[in-house]
């Protein structure tokens, strides 16, 4: 396979763009959908993975370039690993995250009155996928395990990045400076495994 030398990547997420910009090769050319201003698909899939593919080829089959796309979220083990694939949308439709994080706080109390003093175990799952038009080059997944702060800490990263504490670790991602955050979370776990189709 050739080196790919430029690479559109599949989102809207501005976190999302920049974290995934600085973790690819320096040599690779990237191109964001928003020079293209086009929208995000239709998200149906029932897995990250099916989603990742989807918005993958949807903006590939539109530039007629290469596309990663990245599909990601959280998955809280008491709450029936919700909100899962849902997780950009608990925060309505202009993705207010500070919503989905309250969302995530009530849903916990309803199960469990008690959360705050217990580790609610949780984990961010990233699925990366390589299309080129409606071909599939690669597909992975990544996880990291961890489990819900009792309260929002940190004001870096995005999304739910303030309410999750990774494995072994004090602070929450959204406390974390990014090249902290980067070396171990979901995202660069999921970069490891895809490296090898750049």
């Amino acid at each position: 396979m050739k080196k790919i030398l430029k690479l559109l990547i599949g989102t809207n997420n501005k976190g999302k763009y920049k974290e995934i910009t600085d973790l690819l090769p320096k040599y690779i050319k990237t191109h964001s959908t928003s020079e293209f201003k086009l929208k995000s698909p239709k998200e149906d899939g029932l897995t990250f993975t099916e989603n990742s593919i989807l918005k993958s080829k949807y903006f590939s089959k539109k530039t007629k370039l290469i596309c990663l796309a990245d599909d990601s979220g959280l998955e809280i083990d008491i709450l029936d690993k919700s909100p899962g694939i849902y997780s950009a949308r608990w925060g309505g439709k202009k993705g207010d995250f500070k919503k989905a994080i309250n969302k995530v706080y009530r849903e916990l109390s309803k199960k469990d009155a008690n959360w705050k003093y217990k580790k609610v175990k949780a984990r961010f799952v990233c699925a990366l996928s390589i299309c080129y038009l409606d071909k599939k080059i690669a597909s992975v997944i990544g996880k990291v395990e961890g489990h819900v702060s009792s309260k929002p800490k940190g004001k870096n990263g995005f999304g739910y990045d303030p309410i999750f504490i990774p494995k072994n670790k004090k602070k929450t991602f959204g406390e974390m400076n990014s090249l902290q955050k980067y070396k171990i979370d979901h995202r660069f776990i999921a970069f490891q495994k895809i490296k090898k189709f750049l």
